[in-house]
């Protein structure tokens, strides 16, 4: 697994380098962005808060509806602007952000202020995981294996939520997740199956590796 924070150039969209001769694109996304800021950013759960605050505010102070409506605007207006920043900062996170997946890896462009390529071989991924939305949103989460250490803080949000000791890659909020998640399990699957070759001996023919 490697990570790249080079790009000042970048010869395909969301690699660090062409890929090699026989490796195809065979998908490339973004998040959602709303779908982001509600799972990653947790907008809808704050809107709620502040809508709850505003209410329990108005009840303890308002005398009058009149007086509830104005004391509610204040909380209101606060929370419109946190949700605004929030949706913002989703939206920045999406458009910075590149989904990659090839007949070889998935490869993961991510990062506003500083971008990093997570390129993952399908020989180091020993399970992806689904999360659909009835929307067809969801989120791909991949298990690797091996040594490699992942920093969760530096991947986040496109990371599993909560498992930090082995952190997981993720593609997030992806649209028609369902589709990419089947693309990407056969695409690993037909890798995976692939006959790999060795040379028994200099000037040998070549027989399959065990």
């Amino acid at each position: 697994m490697i990570a790249h924070d080079d790009f000042a150039s970048e010869p395909v969209p969301g690699l660090p380098a062409r890929p090699p001769l026989g490796e195809e694109i065979l998908w490339q996304g973004r998040p959602a962005s709303f779908a982001l800021a509600r799972d990653a950013y947790k907008i809808t759960w704050f809107a709620g808060y502040f809508v709850v605050l505003a209410i329990w505010r108005a009840s303890i102070i308002g005398n009058t509806f009149g007086e509830g409506v104005l004391v509610t605007l204040p909380y209101l207006g606060l929370g419109l602007a946190f949700c605004a920043i929030l949706y913002l900062v989703a939206i920045i996170q999406s458009r910075s952000t590149l989904y990659t997946v090839t007949t070889a890896r998935v490869a993961l462009r991510i990062g506003a202020a500083l971008s990093v390529t997570l390129n993952i071989p399908f020989k180091q991924v020993a399970n992806a995981n689904l999360a659909l939305r009835q929307n067809g949103t969801g989120s791909i989460a991949l298990e690797t294996m091996g040594d490699t250490t992942i920093s969760y803080l530096v991947c986040w949000p496109h990371v599993r939520p909560w498992h930090l000791a082995k952190t997981q890659p993720m593609l997030r909020c992806v649209p028609d997740a369902e589709r990419v998640a089947k693309l990407l399990a056969d695409a690993a699957q037909t890798r995976l199956n692939q006959p790999v070759v060795t040379l028994a001996q200099p000037g040998l023919a070549m027989t399959p590796a065990e």
